[in-house]
């Protein structure tokens, strides 16, 4: 991609959705900065509006298999004449909710039934599937007005013919310890060992701490950058569902008001990794990442931010340190826990939908490595 100073200019794309229309929304643990950034400028190929009953959305292909387990993947990859219709596995998707918030953010003080009665009557038939994704589900990151309204979604959507499956597993940790050495000491005698080795490569970092809005994130070599990085994370992943833009990006690195904090990581002077987190409702919630490879994994970054963003929480008195969808096997071994979700599955075709409802279980990779994981714990060594 060739990144020039006009790709991080001031025009927003044709016919924006109307922010005005947004009505108050549950299920919100990040600044309303970062939802208006989606729907300003959503991810490339997303097509981002508000719904009916006011909850953000996007339209997208979705590729069926993105949380399939290996087995399936490889099963389907052998059927016959698998080139020639695979095409069929990505189908036009809308999505209620979007991708920058860790849940499904959901209009206060509406009926779930009608809601959810409402939402399929306007916007499922236009495509062959309909996806409420991240629904909570008895999350302790939100209170419990939260969690009902969450649990009454959730059912209205199985009675209206939805079909539930797990979501990917929510990192997090509580911020309930005097310190780092408290908070290591929780994890095994290995695991300390291995982030106190990890934690070495500090001495040959600056770590610079930077609001949102400051000076630097006006320049468009800098933005630059920063894109790049993030651009070097996002195609070293296995899951490539939104590609975020260099205007989204310079939306919220501007945006002073958002309580966003950029920690910036560098070697010799050379940028050579940084972290997009916002200190919101008493919790730091981790957003984005950009890496240079092979400078990170040199310096140890996973790590080392990591801990740097639980002591800055610790620090400052927040509740949690939310630390996202990605690499749960990884954040464990970090001492996170897991909270999860559900997506609320409405396809457009009968025979789909009873598919759906045989195989759900199929799409629940992170769910299955969550159980097993737990079996193994309560089978000991």
């Amino acid at each position: 991609m060739n990144l020039t100073e006009a790709a991080f200019g001031a025009a927003v794309e044709d016919e924006p959705p109307d922010l005005a229309g947004l009505p108050p929304l549950g299920n919100v643990l990040e600044p309303p900065g970062l939802l208006r950034a989606f729907l300003m400028h959503p991810p490339r190929d997303f097509a981002a509006f508000i719904t009916c009953i006011g909850a953000p959305a996007f339209r997208a292909r979705f590729d069926l298999l993105t949380t399939a387990d290996a087995a399936t993947r490889r099963r389907i990859g052998r059927l016959p004449l698998y080139a020639r219709w695979k095409g069929a596995l990505h189908p036009r998707t809308c999505f209620v909710g979007t991708t920058v918030s860790e849940y499904a953010p959901l209009p206060r003080g509406r009926d779930a039934a009608a809601a959810v009665a409402a939402l399929l009557q306007a916007h499922a038939p236009a495509q062959p599937l309909l996806i409420v994704k991240d629904i909570p589900q008895d999350s302790p990151l939100l209170d419990a007005v939260d969690n009902r309204r969450a649990a009454d979604f959730a059912e209205a959507c199985a009675n209206a013919g939805c079909v539930l499956v797990a979501g990917q597993a929510l990192a997090y940790v509580p911020i309930d310890f005097a310190d780092a050495d408290a908070f290591l000491a929780r994890l095994s005698h290995a695991r300390r060992r291995d982030i106190r080795r990890k934690l070495r490569a500090r001495v040959a970092l600056q770590i610079e701490t930077l609001p949102t809005g400051a000076d630097c994130f006006h320049d468009a070599r800098v933005l630059e950058h920063y894109y790049t990085l993030y651009l070097a994370v996002y195609r070293q992943s296995d899951l490539h569902f939104d590609l975020l833009t260099p205007a989204f990006f310079q939306a919220v690195l501007q945006d002073a008001g958002s309580g966003g904090v950029v920690f910036a990581y560098r070697h010799a002077g050379e940028l050579i990794g940084w972290n997009l987190c916002y200190a919101h409702a008493g919790m730091l919630i981790d957003k984005y990442v950009g890496f240079a490879y092979p400078q990170a994994r040199a310096h140890n970054l996973y790590a080392v931010s990591w801990m740097q963003n639980i002591e800055y929480a610790r620090a400052r008195g927040l509740r949690h340190y939310v630390a996202g969808w990605t690499d749960p096997e990884v954040k464990a071994a970090l001492g996170a826990r897991f909270t999860f979700t559900r997506h609320a599955v409405y396809a457009r075709s009968r025979v789909l939908r009873a598919l759906l409802r045989c195989c759900a279980g199929r799409f629940e990779r992170d769910r299955a490595w969550f159980e097993g994981r737990a079996g193994a714990h309560a089978a000991g060594p």
